[in-house]
């Protein structure tokens, strides 16, 4: 058994070696991401391992077939980037990582809100030019606001907890309700989310159904000064529609650790170039907002689970033909 591994950074390498010495599959560890180029280099290998934002090339399953390769793990939770029908139908199994640590990510989302509501953006940018002062940009009080939360799944329910620890009103939208989460009578419509939310955070999949699911039209259903986190999938936010109730004031502050075309831009030094894409640089230059890199994973925990479970996956797949990570 052996395994090829693309797009492959320098704090994930210890965890694929250590696991190749624990089980004595040969691992073979590549920097650049599988493209058309490189699909080649899967010849003799049993599985590969995956991870990026974008697009995987047209037609990677039918040269995968072609090379005998038997699974394609990504060691990631969102699948939206692959062609999953083409898997299947050249008898590739896919899995992904569906929980590496949904602290981290539910972490992130709250202390990216909290940047928002005491306005470090702008203390921030007035400290850079020796201003000290406080006033008019008065914070606001987590405790005191009511949060929905959309998505109950792993990452959903540990942020949920998060913000009861904060004291705030915590209201939820998912179209399978948690059994637990159920009995606390926490569950409302989805327009009822909208409407009644101080602070609305998403921690759902891309799905056909949900894209662009902030959009003109559920914005205006929001209560005015209402506050967006996306830890989530960029393709969840319309951003030409949130930059301009951003600009209102109808939203008063997003943080966004996605974008919808953030493959070209996040995880690149650009130092000295010039970005293209304009609503990113509308986006960045507002104070209301908080942009990052697609971070909110990046523990050492969740890393190493990454790597591991990924590896197991594939590992489990080839042995018994199937996998609890397998997506179907």
């Amino acid at each position: 058994m052996k395994f090829v591994a693309f797009n492959v950074r320098e704090d994930e390498r210890r965890y694929f070696e250590e696991w190749s010495k624990e089980t004595g599959i040969e691992v073979s560890l590549k920097k650049e991401e599988i493209t058309p180029d490189n699909v080649s280099e899967t010849v003799g290998y049993d599985a590969v391992i995956g991870l990026q934002t974008g697009l995987y090339p047209d037609n990677l399953f039918k040269e995968l077939s072609d090379a005998n390769i038997k699974v394609f793990s990504v060691r990631n939770v969102g699948v939206d980037n692959i062609n999953l029908d083409d898997a299947k139908q050249n008898g590739i199994a896919v899995t992904n990582v569906p929980a590496y640590s949904p602290s981290a990510i539910a972490e992130f989302s709250v202390t990216q809100l909290l940047q928002l509501l005491r306005n470090q953006n702008l203390f921030r940018k007035r400290m850079a030019k020796q201003d000290y002062r406080w006033a008019p940009f008065v914070g606001k009080e987590l405790g005191k606001m009511t949060v929905g939360v959309m998505g109950t799944g792993r990452i959903g329910r540990a942020a949920i907890q998060i913000y009861k620890g904060f004291g705030a009103k915590v209201i939820a939208y998912d179209p399978f309700h948690n059994p637990e989460l159920e009995k606390e009578g926490i569950y409302v419509e989805k327009e009822d989310l909208l409407k009644q939310a101080d602070v609305i955070t998403l921690h759902m999949p891309a799905t056909d159904d949900d894209y662009h699911f902030i959009n003109e039209k559920t914005i205006s259903m929001m209560k005015d000064g209402a506050y967006i986190v996306n830890t989530a999938r960029g393709a969840l936010i319309d951003t030409p529609a949130l930059v301009e109730a951003l600009r209102s004031g109808k939203i008063a502050g997003a943080a966004l650790d996605t974008y919808e075309n953030e493959s070209s831009i996040f995880n690149h030094d650009l130092e000295g170039q010039e970005i293209e894409d304009e609503t990113f640089k509308e986006l960045i230059k507002l104070d209301n907002v908080v942009v990052s890199p697609h971070i909110a994973f990046y523990t050492n925990v969740a890393v190493e689970n990454m790597v591991k479970i990924s590896l197991n996956s594939a590992k489990e797949v080839i042995e018994t033909g199937t996998s609890s990570t397998l997506v179907k």
